[in-house]
């Protein structure tokens, strides 16, 4: 069983069963082939995959008949005929950041030495150079030359290649229309970042609510909890946006029975255009009283006569929900009304019974 494989050999196979601290592969052979559980888990003991999953490892050695294998190459292990193997099959392997030098990094991979470039040392989440001296990390080997007297590696590589497989993962649960929770990351003047397992998704101002809101901190804080729909994907530029307003009941359901025509209403003034006055009547609903409307005169600066926050009683003229306008008309007042129906009284009939005609009354005096 031990010639079966060789240090480093690739093979791709399924998981079997994990245990308390093992997980065990298919060989399809009598025994099953096996490695440290602690390789896959994350600091809270949690590990990523399952059984049944689909993995890809290197054989490590064997010892009383039991194959190991590891999802990288341990440097103790690795002599210069093996970290050829791994640099000739793309095989990850530990080395430690043994001191800072021109350029970038010495890597000891076991008893071989490795430069690790500044830019290919970390990803996103990048440190101070000085905070990686000390440390273990993944490295992939890049170059090999001259028998192994100048190597090559990167870090960087391979958490690239991480994030591309967690992105493939998150592309297939995070689609247009799929309904999601996460925190609020951190907000800014268009919106808020919503944190998806570690993946950041736009909220923006205008999906958060049907009403409007000019200030995202006055409804959204660091750390809060959210449930939003997906409404758009671009993976290739690793975007998301998310919607809260999609999961809100639509507030011009029914409009038309709560507004009926020559409903009359006082309402806030929530706008002033140029060519008229919107009129909020309720929660994210808002209605136009046109210019033609108001009495005011022609190219008279509405935004002088009129302003946000005032009271104005209006009348329905018309809606359209599938628009979502409403067209209003100022009411005109009880004192302006008497005073207009005293004056047409007080002209229907002259003297004589007949109805009252400007040019008969002039000819009589």
């Amino acid at each position: 069983m031990k010639n079966l494989y060789e240090p480093g050999q690739m093979i791709e196979t399924k998981i079997v069963a994990i245990t308390n601290d093992t997980i065990f592969i298919d060989l399809g052979l009598k025994s099953e082939g096996f490695l440290d559980k602690a390789e896959l888990a994350d600091e809270n003991g949690n590990v990523s995959v399952k059984e049944g999953d689909s993995i890809k490892v290197y054989f490590a050695g064997a010892s009383h008949d039991e194959l190991h294998f590891t999802t990288k190459l341990s440097g103790q292990k690795a002599d210069k005929s093996v970290l050829e193997n791994a640099y000739k099959n793309g095989i990850p392997v530990e080395g430690s950041v043994s001191q800072e030098i021109k350029g970038g990094f010495e890597v000891m991979i076991g008893n071989t030495r490795a430069f690790c470039p500044y830019s290919q040392m970390g990803y996103r989440q990048r440190k101070e150079p000085a905070e990686y001296v000390g440390t273990h990390q993944t490295f992939k080997i890049t170059e090999y030359k001259n028998e192994g007297k100048n190597i090559i590696v990167s870090n960087r590589v391979l958490l690239e290649e991480e994030a591309a497989a967690e992105l493939n993962k998150l592309a297939e649960t995070i689609q247009v229309g799929a309904i999601v929770k996460g925190k609020v990351k951190s907000i800014e003047s268009y919106g808020a970042f919503i944190d998806l397992n570690g993946f950041q998704a736009l909220l923006p101002v205008s999906e958060i609510s049907h009403v409007r809101v000019s200030d995202v901190a006055s409804v959204l804080k660091v750390g809060q909890e959210v449930e939003a729909k997906v409404i758009k994907t671009d993976w290739a530029h690793e975007r998301v946006s998310l919607s809260t307003k999609e999961l809100e009941k639509d507030p011009w359901d029914g409009i038309e029975e709560k507004f009926p025509l020559g409903t009359e209403i006082e309402g806030v003034i929530s706008r002033v255009a140029d060519f008229g006055v919107f009129i909020n009547l309720a929660p994210a609903v808002d209605g136009l009283v046109h210019i033609s409307k108001l009495d005011v005169e022609r190219n008279t600066n509405l935004k002088k006569v009129y302003k946000a926050g005032d009271k104005m009683a209006v009348v329905v003229d018309s809606v359209d929900t599938e628009e979502k306008r409403i067209s209003l008309s100022p009411v005109v007042s009880n004192e302006e009304q008497d005073n207009a129906n005293d004056y047409m009284k007080s002209h229907s009939n002259d003297d004589d019974g007949y109805s009252y005609n400007p040019f008969a009354a002039l000819l009589k005096k």
